[in-house]
């Protein structure tokens, strides 16, 4: 077993329209006013940007991510990792009753010296670490969607996600 490589899966059910969710999702530039893990993102061109996330766990990774697809007939936004983690993630954005249902799903090697000396000990703490920061940025979503004018969105071109 590789240690260092790590698979994430989290659902947020949320109430707005799956276009809002799509739109929110797609705008990665947004992502440090709604989710306080994510600290920083700058936009290297109009499909990649470079992003620093901090959670619990007091380390910084930073990452270079590419966007890979960004589907709304499907509801696909998936993109492409470098940096401290390499690998890949996606939300797949769904109709759920009167709602939304996002479903992210997450596929990494730690890169990042620390995490790689770490590993057999601190996996433990970096699941739970990276399941603390999943729930907060569904909450900061859910503030942020509800926060928005009621109508429908449709999704940014050449946004990014992080």
């Amino acid at each position: 077993m590789d240690w260092c490589h790590y698979r994430f899966h989290s659902r947020w059910d949320l109430d707005a329209a799956p276009a809002a969710v799509f739109a929110a999702l797609a705008n990665g530039d947004d992502y440090p006013r709604w989710w306080p893990q994510v600290r920083e993102v700058r936009r290297i061109d109009e499909r990649s940007g470079a992003a620093r996330f901090r959670s619990l766990v007091p380390y910084d990774l930073r990452v270079t991510v590419s966007e890979a697809r960004q589907d709304p007939a499907d509801g696909v936004l998936e993109i492409g990792f470098s940096g401290d983690l390499e690998g890949w993630a996606r939300w797949t954005v769904l109709p759920h009753g009167t709602g939304t249902r996002a479903l992210f799903a997450q596929e990494v090697v730690a890169r990042k010296p620390l995490l790689r000396r770490l590993a057999l000990l601190g996996r433990p703490v970096f699941r739970a670490n990276h399941a603390l920061m999943m729930c907060s940025g569904r909450r900061g979503l859910r503030a942020h969607l509800a926060a928005r004018p009621a109508g429908p969105a449709s999704p940014p071109s050449g946004g990014h996600t992080v």
